[in-house]
């Protein structure tokens, strides 16, 4: 278990309002079941917190497409606009999962999930900081890697042994 920091206490609080807004206030609309389902969103979203900002990619990973999953559901992909991204769960979710429905998004996207503009998206895949997938726009994947400080395998230097 990490320290609580701000960044866990900023994201908590992001997870409250999305999930309050998004599933537990129809709820309670419905059922009257506010005071009940609030006490245990503020147990979940600090536990959710805690996962997205641990070292277990695969349970990150996996909490943050749940997440997506039960907030956003739909018979389309998922495709937030690009202010989504600049929240506190978006971008847990970009560093976290990338994009959870694409293999590739446009470099309006790319940006958005980033924090930059198109033109610094461009400039970081010319110069192989970010990877282009062959059917067009930016790997998620090498998104993912860039937001998590780790290069992925085709953007690490070659590695040349010396005899």
């Amino acid at each position: 278990m990490t320290a609580w920091t701000e960044a866990h206490e900023i994201l908590a609080g992001d997870l409250r309002r999305v999930v309050g807004s998004r599933l537990l206030d129809p709820l309670d609309i419905l059922f009257g079941t506010g005071e009940l389902l609030g006490e245990r969103l503020v147990t979940e979203s600090r536990a959710w917190a805690e996962v997205l900002l641990g070292e277990d990619d695969q349970a990150a990973a996996y909490t943050a497409i749940r997440l997506v999953s039960a907030l956003y559901p739909s018979d389309a992909p998922f495709d937030p606009p690009a202010g989504w991204w600049a929240t506190p769960f978006g971008r847990a979710v970009a560093r976290r999962a990338g994009h959870p429905a694409a293999v590739a998004v446009p470099s309006s996207a790319a940006a958005a999930m980033l924090g930059i503009t198109r033109q610094g998206v461009h400039d970081l895949a010319s110069r192989g900081k970010l990877e282009r997938h062959p059917d067009g726009g930016i790997t998620t994947a090498s998104i993912r890697a860039r937001l998590s400080g780790r290069a992925t395998a085709a953007q690490q230097p070659a590695r040349r042994d010396h005899a």
